[in-house]
């Protein structure tokens, strides 16, 4: 059981456990348009899914996973928690999701879009497995491409809409670049380091429709020593944990 201050989660299900990256997304993601609905692929055991249910307002949060135990503990994580109500987590992976939406007969259109789709997606692209399938699964790129994860936040994102993930830091360029193609400009970034000599590890970007010039890049260190955690990193997650 994984506690924070406002719901706890359970994780021994799930082949990719609770760590900072997801605890990051889930803090970090904007949400200045005010979402009325979310999209949590790959949701895991749930937490950025739960994170932003505390943060906002939105009264549909759909969460999508293909691991069939993570899903169980995601629905169970859901269920228990204080926004049951606007928490759901479908079963599929993204192609099935988008290939069977709910659509009205009316409109020719896809009748589900999104005003914020977040994803913690898979990655690992060093040719290296484990020896745990269900991990591999979790971690590796060929899980969920890049282009799939863009092509499809393009496709269920609506008009005003955010898409914002968590990405090494090594892979930004080429992300941003085939965001570009798919028409979504990035909004914000920030690049996170574990401490203020370490190199840059992870990219926080965020992407809209409509682009801005002179969107804001800036960086985040998580730590000056060991659980000496800095003002900026405790300030984005004093809400959810609970020694903060």
């Amino acid at each position: 059981m994984f506690q924070f201050k406002q719901f706890s989660l359970e994780q021994d299900q799930c082949a990719m456990k609770i760590g900072t990256d997801g605890v990051l997304l889930g803090a970090w993601t904007p949400i200045e348009n005010n979402p009325f609905s979310i999209l949590d692929i790959g949701t895991g055991t749930g937490i950025i899914a739960l994170m932003l249910a505390q943060r906002s307002a939105a009264n549909q949060i759909d969460a999508l996973e293909i691991d069939e135990n993570a899903y169980e503990q995601a629905t169970n994580n859901f269920e228990n928690s204080p926004w049951n109500d606007r928490l759901f987590c479908f079963h599929a992976g993204l192609d099935e999701f988008i290939e069977e939406p709910e659509v009205d007969p009316s409109e020719s259109e896809l009748a589900q879009q999104y005003d914020l789709i977040v994803s913690n997606p898979p990655f690992y692209s060093e040719d290296y497995k484990s020896a745990n399938d269900q991990r591999d699964l979790a971690r590796f790129q060929d899980a969920m491409p890049f282009e799939d994860l863009i092509e499809a936040a393009a496709l269920l994102l609506s008009e005003n809409g955010i898409f914002s993930v968590i990405i090494p830091f090594k892979e930004e360029a080429n992300f941003l670049a085939i965001a570009k193609e798919y028409e979504l400009f990035p909004l914000k970034i920030t690049r996170v380091k574990g401490t203020p000599t370490s190199e840059i590890k992870r990219s926080l970007l965020a992407f809209s429709r409509n682009g801005m010039t002179n969107f804001p890049v800036d960086e985040l260190i998580i730590e000056t020593a060991r659980h000496i955690y800095t003002q900026e990193y405790i300030a984005l997650t004093k809400d959810f944990y609970l020694k903060m």
